[in-house]
């Protein structure tokens, strides 16, 4: 039979446990109830003495009530800390094997010892101690208070992660939880404070606002670089969004309707100002970001650094990275080295500290890059823009690439990664993510990505601008060249050169075309493209998506969306592409791949679309004309029959119930292709065929009723978002003006025009649901 505790032959030691239940279920209903007892230490100690042995309790209720007894405001806490020691010791041993366990299986462990100091009211004592012995420590600068408030702290902690709830009680505690900040003016109890902390803002149901914390600009400005690296961790759960999941799997519909909700800005927008209000924070952030490991501060003492990384960590995954690391640098140092016994005769625990400070400094930026990425993708970006470059971050990351960010030896490791950024993954796996989604976030939309080249690479863009006798793109005119990257190689360069050498279904192929399309987006820039062009990237991507046999739909659209940004609007691209594609049985693999999955591939289908009305207005010019007639790509969209194909199954696989950030492209290059036609008189044509598609499948108004309904949600959503109007703008090169005109003319409500989808749905299926976008 069970009690409250779990199974009674875990708890109680022999047949009569009547007495002892009732203790512990009056203990447990006095603290649901909030009347009797409030905790196990009221309890008398001559019948907690009598109960303990037989409930296996170890003396802790006994000790919690000498703990609660000596700890009052003006006592002397030497004992106190004696007897929370002596409790800590039997609380430690329970929270090192929840750590050094797999976690699924520690969940479903018990932690007797733990629940017991609990359940006699431990956690309430602790937490109401340290505020104690800080005020005597203001009051008669008793330094040993540190080593008391420290010890508190290791116990709570202990407590969080042992007892279901622990957490989210102190999570509730507003006062206690403001108060944990100002403990971390102390170095000797920062990193036990800033763990607790971190355990607690991750449950707390309200984000804490930066600004209610005492003299919070006083308290960042007091922080070491190490210090401050900490408090990333911290800074990361209070400027970001709540995590409803992966952002792009949300709805359109709900995000519109959450933002119509909510029209103040959000508690992680107001920390972002908050923190950007702070004198110095950025630069110091980039500063800890670009620094080398030799410049990093750090203990000599093995077992110093060793303890510290417990105290930091949640589990083993670091110190088992740091092995692997070791033994990395042992055989990577062999085949260098021509005295292999020397090497041999060197004790593991020698080389590890150097290892140690390398994966400490990598988890410090990985930090410090994500609170830098969110800030860059919020309200204030062109501020943080400004100051980053200034503080000369891109330089700094690059002087780092070769030596830290992506060491050689380490680039093949973990092929098949997800690349959810939250995934437990290691450290260099995680700081390499982190590093090319900042780049991403740097360079999307905005004039600062021409940092990401050197001297040299932004003389041979102007010199590619000369040659083809077109002006220089405003933003590389005035790019500062001080602030711009050092060396034979700029980063996006450097970049080029990992990426070429990805095994084919590596995550990281991911995030470096990501990184790769955000310096191409935006106005299309014909330098930009050819840059990369004569870098062979055009082919690299092909030989991904037709030769390498790479499988992952992540990799592959990330691979789709940079061959159109890449190809957009430049006819040498295309004559590229036809000298790759070069045989029937390649280009029918191509048009394979993007016809497995075309929320995939659209943005390619968009650009080709694109693309080939813009050659087909330049027979004047004779390489256009010549690779227009010999392209087979060209030639394959120039085939109306196919642009329909496109149009249909566009329209079909998506709806306004399941558009989403993802998604919506389709839309939009479904409109792409309508735009122009209409700009060619052929609109009557597309719709009518859309028409005749709904009888020839048997079930006439299904498709376009589905459209109807999609373009008044379109209205909907981009007329109220200036920026994603400038996107669509600048990205297809036709005006806003004319979308929003083409939009009206397929909404309008007559039927007898001959560019209004309403004509083309008979009356008896018209099935338009009005209510769909309301409120």
């Amino acid at each position: 039979m069970a009690t409250l505790l779990g199974p009674e032959s875990l708890w109680m030691g022999g047949k009569k446990r009547t007495r002892n239940r009732n203790i512990l279920s009056r203990i447990r209903q006095s603290q649901i109830a909030g009347r009797g007892f409030s905790r196990g230490t009221q309890l008398p100690e001559a019948l907690l003495q009598e109960r303990d042995k037989r409930a296996k309790w170890h003396g802790i209720p006994v000790l919690l009530q000498e703990l609660y007894e000596s700890s009052h405001l003006n006592s002397d806490f030497t004992h106190t800390h004696t007897v929370l020691k002596e409790l800590s010791s039997l609380l430690s041993m329970e929270a090192m094997s929840f750590v050094t366990e797999d976690r699924k299986t520690a969940q479903e462990s018990t932690f007797p010892n733990t629940y017991t100091f609990g359940l006699f009211g431990g956690v309430d004592v602790s937490v109401n101690i340290i505020p104690k012995c800080k005020k005597q420590q203001q009051q008669q600068f008793n330094l040993l208070n540190d080593d008391l408030v420290k010890d508190c702290l290791s116990v709570l902690y202990n407590c969080c992660i042992c007892t279901e709830g622990v957490t989210k009680s102190l999570a509730s505690r507003d006062d206690f939880v403001l108060f944990l900040f100002t403990l971390m003016t102390h170095k000797k109890t920062f990193l036990q404070t800033a763990t607790l902390i971190e355990d607690i803002l991750g449950v707390k149901k309200e984000m804490i606002q930066l600004e209610w914390i005492p003299n919070l600009s006083g308290l960042v400005q007091s922080f070491d670089q190490q210090q401050l690296a900490n408090f990333c961790r911290i800074l990361s759960v209070t400027i970001s969004e709540p995590d409803v999941g992966n952002d792009d799997k949300h709805t359109l519909l709900a995000k519109n309707a959450q933002q119509k909700r909510n029209t103040s800005p959000s508690r992680a927008e107001v920390n972002q100002v908050t923190l950007l209000n702070i004198p110095g924070f950025i630069e110091r952030l980039c500063n800890l970001a670009t620094r080398k490991v030799s410049e990093a501060t750090g203990t000599s003492n093995f077992l110093q650094e060793l303890e510290e990384w417990y105290t930091w960590l949640d589990n083993t995954l670091v110190l088992d990275a740091l092995m692997q690391i070791a033994t990395d640098e042992a055989e990577h140092s062999s085949t260098e080295s021509s005295d292999e016994s020397t090497l041999a005769t060197i004790p593991l625990r020698h080389r590890l500290p150097q290892s140690m400070k390398i994966v400490h400094e990598i988890m410090y930026k990985v930090e410090v890059l994500y609170v830098l990425c969110v800030l860059l993708m919020g309200r204030q970006r062109n501020q943080v823009h400004k100051m980053l470059a200034e503080f000369r971050l891109i330089p700094g990351l690059n002087n780092l690439f070769d030596k830290l960010i992506w060491r050689k030896y380490t680039t093949s490791n973990h092929v098949v990664h997800g690349q959810n950024e939250n995934c437990d993954c290691s450290p260099e796996i995680s700081f390499k993510i982190q590093f090319l989604r900042l780049l991403q976030s740097f360079s999307d939309h905005h004039e600062n990505k021409y940092l990401l080249l050197n001297a040299q690479e932004l003389n041979e863009l102007s010199a590619i601008s000369l040659k083809a006798n077109i002006p220089e793109v405003e933003a590389l005119v005035n790019t500062d060249r001080s602030l711009v990257c050092d060396g034979k190689k700029g980063l996006l360069t450097r970049i080029l050169t990992v990426m070429k050498r990805e095994p084919p279904d590596s995550s990281f192929r991911f995030w470096q075309a990501r990184a790769v399309e955000s310096f191409l987006r935006g106005a299309t820039s014909y330098a930009d493209q050819m840059f990369l062009l004569k870098r062979g990237l055009l082919e690299h991507i092909l030989f991904c998506i037709i030769d390498s046999g790479c499988k992952s739909r992540d990799v592959l659209q990330s691979y789709f969306d940079l061959l159109g940004e890449l190809m957009k609007f430049n006819i040498d691209a295309f004559k590229r592409f036809n000298k790759y594609v070069n045989t029937e049985e390649k280009f029918q693999v191509f048009l394979t791949q993007i016809n497995s999955s075309l929320v995939d591939s659209n943005m390619l289908v968009r650009c080709i679309v694109l693309s080939l009305d813009r050659f087909e207005s330049q027979t004047e010019d004779v390489k256009v004309v010549e690779v227009l007639s010999e392209c087979c790509l060209l030639s394959y969209m120039a085939r109306v029959e196919n642009r329909l194909s496109f149009l249909f199954r566009l329209v079909n696989i998506i709806n306004v119930q399941t558009l989403t950030q993802e998604n919506v492209s389709c839309l939009n290059t479904s409109l792409v292709i309508l735009m122009l036609a209409r700009r060619r008189d052929k609109l009557p044509f597309y719709l009518n065929a859309l028409r005749e598609k709904e009888y020839a499948e048997k079930y006439p108004g299904c498709l376009l009723n589905n459209f109807h309904n999609l373009l008044r949600f379109w209205q909907h959503h981009y007329l109220n978002k200036d920026k994603d109007s400038t996107c669509l703008e600048n990205s297809s090169c036709i005006p806003f003006s004319f979308w929003k005109e083409t939009v009206s003319v397929l909404l309008g409500e007559d039927r007898t025009s001959p560019c209004a989808i309403i004509g083309y749905i008979d009356e008896p299926y018209m099935e338009l649901d009005r209510d769909l976008l309301e409120d």
